[in-house]
């Protein structure tokens, strides 16, 4: 079990805390977009536990087709959605996973990632090759959309994207820049079924890699 001082929780956690002393601002209104997202139930119809989980086809960073039936037939999935290289939340997440994925792959598991970037945008060649699990490219949000975690960002996010951060996410999605997932985290057994899952729109909490290996231990 993890250091519960190193989870991925109280990195996320302290990420918060940094921003909210520097940017107050800004915080609040996330906290703002975020309570509004709640109200309206984003996520609300995610994939729920014992549902089939859709097939897929997308390209990944080497511009392979890659289908979720292909993957299945080794075995159960791990498949996580995550908005893109440029998220500080979604690097924390990707690099607490690789760290646990040698028991993710003991447990006879694979892992997913899924974002809206292009296929040569989301990470970059030397990232790739020290990451050991599976980087897709959901362009136009089709598949997050199926597995009910589109959700579209409000422009007060968008614009501090713009504005304070420089990211064209437009260019980066091809064009559909004000669509991101949710970032969630769903654990599919061999027959695509899923078994546990994690959806918070808040993209500011994710997942603990410890939950997620518990759900591979209990398939």
């Amino acid at each position: 079990m993890s250091d519960e001082s190193n989870t991925l929780k109280a990195q996320t956690e302290a990420k918060v805390a940094a921003g909210r002393k520097g940017n107050p601002a800004f915080m609040k209104g996330v906290d703002e977009s975020i309570a509004q997202a709640k109200s309206f139930q984003e996520g609300a119809n995610a994939l729920a536990l014992n549902q089939n989980a859709p097939n897929f086809e997308l390209p990944n960073q080497q511009g392979q087709s890659v289908q979720l039936t292909e993957l299945l037939a080794k075995g159960p999935m791990v498949i996580t959605f995550y908005r893109g290289s440029w998220c500080p939340y979604c690097n924390l997440q990707l690099k607490a996973l690789q760290a646990r994925l040698p028991e993710i792959h003991a447990l006879g598991a694979q892992l997913v990632a899924i974002s809206p970037q292009m296929p040569d945008g989301s990470m970059s060649e030397n990232e790739i090759s020290n990451m050991d699990f599976v980087v897709l490219s959901d362009q136009n949000a089709d598949v997050a959309a199926s597995y009910g975690v589109a959700w579209k960002v409000p422009e007060f996010l968008l614009e501090h994207m713009r504005v304070d951060r420089g990211l064209d996410l437009e260019s980066l999605n091809n064009g559909n820049g004000s669509i991101l997932p949710i970032p969630a985290t769903f654990v599919l057994n061999s027959e695509g079924k899923v078994t546990w899952r994690y959806v918070d729109v808040d993209y500011r909490t994710r997942s603990e890699p410890e939950d997620i290996i518990n759900a591979l231990k209990a398939l």
